[in-house]
């Protein structure tokens, strides 16, 4: 963003905490509408960025046929519905036919996506889609685990509940065996 922009989302922070009953001028309030707009700006980072910077000709030729898989990704992102943030972990596999992604550009596409604000369910095919699109796999799986806060928080304020998503296209959704083999090994400690 821009000054001019953190300065505007500033403002409405500013106006928001007049809103909900706080003094903004108060010690502890002071600096905090303008550390709220830089923080929305980190945590919405996902729109500003190009996923072909990202990606950065980090794919490779190789002959590996067998299926690849990074587990246990850290995800932060926020729901859209009520702008509270939901945490959790991505598991991408993908079957190479010719090319493989730079292992740390699997996670850097996953950081794209959920930075922005989000629900679970597109996030999961969203990167399924960007580690297709980039390696032209056989097959590509994404499972997504992620807590709530705005089912933790308010609503039904359920604090054991998590969200699995799952994508799978080419191979593994079409090879039961495959498949299998993908959600084993994420499911493997």
């Amino acid at each position: 963003m821009t000054d001019e922009e953190i300065g505007k989302l500033t403002q409405i922070y500013h106006d928001m905490l007049v809103g909900v009953g706080e003094d903004p001028s108060r010690e502890g309030l002071l600096d905090t509408p303008k550390r709220a707009a830089k923080a929305m700006d980190y945590l919405t980072g996902g729109y500003r960025a190009n996923l072909d910077d990202v990606v950065n000709k980090a794919v490779f030729t190789s002959d590996i046929d067998q299926l690849v898989v990074v587990k246990d990704i850290e995800l932060y992102s926020m729901c859209e519905h009520h702008m509270l943030p939901f945490i959790g972990k991505a598991h991408v596999g993908y079957i190479p036919n010719g090319k493989v992604l730079g292992l740390s550009k699997i996670a850097r596409i996953v950081d794209v996506f959920a930075r922005r604000l989000q629900i679970q369910e597109n996030l999961t095919k969203q990167i399924a889609d960007a580690i297709a699109k980039y390696t032209g796999a056989k097959g590509v799986g994404v499972v997504l685990e992620a807590k709530h806060l705005c089912m933790m928080m308010r609503g039904v304020e359920k604090q054991n509940a998590f969200m699995k998503t799952s994508v799978m296209n080419g191979t593994l959704r079409t090879s039961d065996s495959c498949r299998k083999e993908f959600l084993s090994l994420i499911q493997e400690k």
